[in-house]
C-alpha cells in the first residue's frame, strides 16, 4: 500500500506529519509523492489564518476526487482543521475515511487498519493537553542536512487573535532527555542544523521542572558531536531570560540568532492583542539583547490592520521598526479567526487599508535589510549550502542569519563541487536587498 502525506502550515505541523512518516515506515507501508500512484493518502492541515484553512480545504476536497475514481482506497485528514472542524468535515466531505486531532497523530497506524478493515468515518479524538507517543524513528523530509525539533506543544498565551491554545491546548513541555535522544537520532541521521520550534520556545520546562528550562536543553544539545548549529525560533520577547542569554552566548554551536514575535509596537494594540509587552519593553529586550550579543540577528512578525488601529499607530509601528533596524521581518494582514476575541472587536480594518499598511512595512524593512546587507561586505562568514543554481558556477548557501524557507541566502559563485550539507566558509562581497553574493575562502 503506497501513502502520499500532505504536510500543510507551519514547521510544527511538518514535525507531526514527520511522526507519523516514521510510524507508518515502521508497520510496512511504501511511500509516494505521485497523487495518481497512492493508495492511502493522509493531509496534515492547518487552519491558523483564513488563508490556511482555504488551503486545507481545497486540498482535501481535490484529493476526494481520488477517492470518487477509486484510485485512492483511504482518505485521512489530521491536525489543525481536522481538530477544530471534526463534525463539518465528517458531514460535508463523505470521501474522508478517518479523521484525527492534534494529540492523536500517534494512532495513524490504528486508523488505517480500521479503514481498510471496512470500518467507516473512523474519528480519533483524545484529551486534548496529552502528548502523543511514539517510539518510532521521524522520517525526515527537510532533505536530512537540517531537522526541526519540536520542543512543546500547545500555548497558554491566550492572544486575542489566536486559535492555537483552542485547537492544541495548553503548553507542555517535551521531556530533556526524550529530546536530547530525538536530537543524537536526527544527528546520526545527517542533520548537521537542529531548529528548536514550538508555539513558544523560551518558556521551556515551566511545565516539567518549575523553573525556564531551555538555556539547560540548548546546554545539552551543544554536547552532540556532529552538529553544527542550533537555531531557536518563536521566542516571546517578556519571556527572554539572563540565563537563555547567557547558554545563547557561550555555546558555540548555538546561532547568535533569534526570532521574537512582537505583532505590533504600540502600547494599545499590544493591550488589545492580549500581548504582555509595551513599547518601552520591546526597546528594552532588543537593546539588552544586542549589547549582550553584539552580533545577534533579531527576527521579528508583525500584523497589520488589528481591530482598532488607526493610522497613527501603524506610523508609530513604522517609526519603531526604523528604530530599531530588525535584521529579518515579516509582515502580515490581520485575519479574523472565528471563535478568537479579536473576530468579534468592533473597528474592523477593511482589507484594502490592511494590504496597504503591510506594504508599507515591508518597503520601509527592504531599505533596511538593503544597509544591513552591504554593512556585511567584507565579513567571513560559515555557510551551509542548500543547492546549486541550475546551469550556472554558483550555489545557494544560508548563514547563521538566516533560518531555512523564511529568511535569506547567500549565493556563492565558484568552480568547486559542492554537496547539498556541505558547511564552508565564505566572504561576503556583494549584496540585494534580501540576499547575499559571496566567495569560497
Amino acid at each position: 500500500m503506497k501513502i502520499l502525506c500532505v504536510s500543510l502550515g507551519c514547521d510544527k505541523n511538518l514535525v507531526d506529519t514527520e511522526m507519523m512518516l516514521g510510524l507508518l515506515n515502521r508497520d510496512g507501508y511504501t511511500f509516494t509523492d505521485d497523487e495518481q500512484e497512492a493508495d492511502i493518502i493522509v493531509i496534515n492541515t492547518c487552519c491558523f489564518i483564513n488563508d490556511a484553512k482555504e488551503e486545507s480545504v481545497n486540498t482535501i476536497l481535490e484529493m476526494a476526487e481520488l477517492k470518487k475514481a477509486g484510485t485512492c482506497k483511504a482518505l485521512i485528514v489530521t491536525g489543525c482543521m481536522a481538530q477544530r472542524y471534526q463534525q463539518e468535515i465528517l458531514e460535508e466531505i463523505p470521501e474522508v475515511d478517518g479523521i484525527l486531532g492534534t494529540s492523536t497523530y500517534d494512532e495513524i497506524s490504528n486508523v488505517l487498519k480500521r479503514v481498510l478493515g471496512g470500518e467507516e468515518r473512523v474519528s480519533c479524538f483524545h484529551d486534548l493537553n496529552c502528548l502523543p507517543q511514539t517510539e518510532a524513528g521521524r522520517m525526515i523530509t527537510t532533505g536530512g542536512h537540517f531537522a526541526f525539533l519540536k520542543i512543546a506543544e500547545g500555548c497558554d498565551k491566550h492572544c486575542t487573535y489566536c486559535i492555537i491554545p483552542y485547537i492544541r491546548g495548553n503548553y507542555r513541555s517535551v521531556p530533556m532527555e526524550e529530546l536530547v535522544a530525538q536530537a543524537k537520532e536526527l544527528v546520526a541521521a545527517g542533520a548537521k542544523e537542529l531548529i528548536l520550534v514550538a508555539q513558544e520556545t523560551t518558556l521551556y520546562g515551566v511545565d516539567l521542572y518549575g523553573e525556564k528550562s531551555l538555556h539547560k536543553l540548548l546546554d545539552a544539545l551543544n554536547e552532540i558531536p556532529g552538529l553544527f548549529w542550533i537555531r531557536i525560533m518563536y521566542c516571546y520577547p517578556e519571556e527572554i531570560y539572563e540565563e537563555l542569554i547567557d547558554a545563547i552566548a557561550r555555546n558555540e554551536k548555538v546561532c547568535h540568532y533569534l526570532d521574537l514575535p512582537i505583532q505590533h509596537a504600540n502600547d494599545t494594540m499590544l493591550k488589545r492583542m492580549g500581548r504582555r509587552t509595551s513599547n518601552a519593553d520591546l526597546v528594552r529586550i532588543i537593546t539588552h539583547l544586542r549589547e549582550r550579543i553584539p552580533d545577534i540577528t533579531l527576527r521579528t512578525t508583525l500584523i497589520c490592520g488589528f481591530p482598532g488601529e488607526t493610522k497613527e499607530m501603524h506610523e508609530e509601528l513604522m517609526q519603531f521598526i526604523n528604530d530599531m533596524e530588525f535584521d529579518r521581518l515579516g509582515a502580515f494582514t490581520y485575519s479574523p479567526e472565528e471563535g478568537t476575541p479579536a473576530a468579534e472587536f468592533p473597528d474592523q480594518i477593511d482589507e484594502e487599508t490592511k494590504k496597504e499598511w503591510q506594504a508599507d512595512v515591508m518597503e520601509l524593512q527592504e531599505e533596511i535589510i538593503f544597509d544591513k546587507n552591504e554593512e556585511m561586505k567584507g565579513r567571513e562568514l560559515y555557510v551551509f549550502i542548500e543547492g546549486k543554481v541550475s546551469d550556472e558556477n554558483a550555489y545557494i548557501g544560508r548563514t547563521y542569519r538566516d533560518a531555512p524557507d523564511v529568511d535569506g541566502y547567500i549565493f556563492i559563485n565558484t568552480d568547486e563541487e559542492l554537496m547539498t550539507g556541505d558547511i564552508v566558509r565564505a566572504r561576503v562581497t556583494g549584496a540585494y536587498e534580501y540576499d547575499l553574493i559571496g566567495e569560497l575562502l
